[in-house]
């Protein structure tokens, strides 16, 4: 089995005229993408191997430079790919805390035992992070642990909840 890799943001305009592109970043803090010395970039054949030259944090953004790509030209071909990294190249979450891609998937399950469906994907709203379910009807549950989700269970493939839905 292949495992997917763990998609950390995507490459979403040029930065300069020396090949720099501009992240957007989906870690915290946002230039922690950079410290990941090589990423997998997607285009239309799949996924390939990319290293970062150099990279930093400028301003609300994070810019690189990627090895091979020395002009603004050149750079331009990466706009819109998605950057990843293999998921053992990943830290450990710790206890409590999770991947999004660990949790999509999952089925989620009221604590009465009503099966809701499974996580399509998740959302940042500020707030807190939210799961988009999809069963019999799309549900936007809060992924707020202690008060909502009650358990995950990333074994058994499953998140228990306290929500009510209507």
């Amino acid at each position: 089995m292949t495992t997917q890799p763990v998609v950390l943001g995507r490459i979403s305009g040029l930065f300069g005229v020396r090949g720099w592109v501009k992240v957007y970043s989906y870690t915290e803090p946002r230039e922690a993408v950079l410290d990941y010395g090589r990423w997998l970039l997607s285009d239309k054949d799949g996924w390939h191997e990319a290293t970062v030259a150099e990279g930093q944090r400028h301003g609300k953004t994070v810019i690189a430079r990627i090895e091979g790509y020395d002009d603004r030209e050149q750079a331009a071909a990466l706009i819109g790919a998605e950057i990843a990294v293999p998921r053992a190249a990943l830290p450990e979450a710790g206890e409590d805390r999770y991947y999004w891609s660990d949790l999509e998937g999952l089925r989620v399950v009221h604590r009465d035992g009503t099966e809701l469906g499974r996580v399509a994907y998740l959302l940042e709203t500020g707030a807190n992070d939210v799961m988009v379910v999809e069963g019999e009807q799309e549900l936007l549950i809060p992924f707020v642990t202690d008060k909502v989700v009650l358990g995950v269970d990333i074994d058994k493939g499953e998140i228990e909840v306290d929500w009510e839905w209507d």
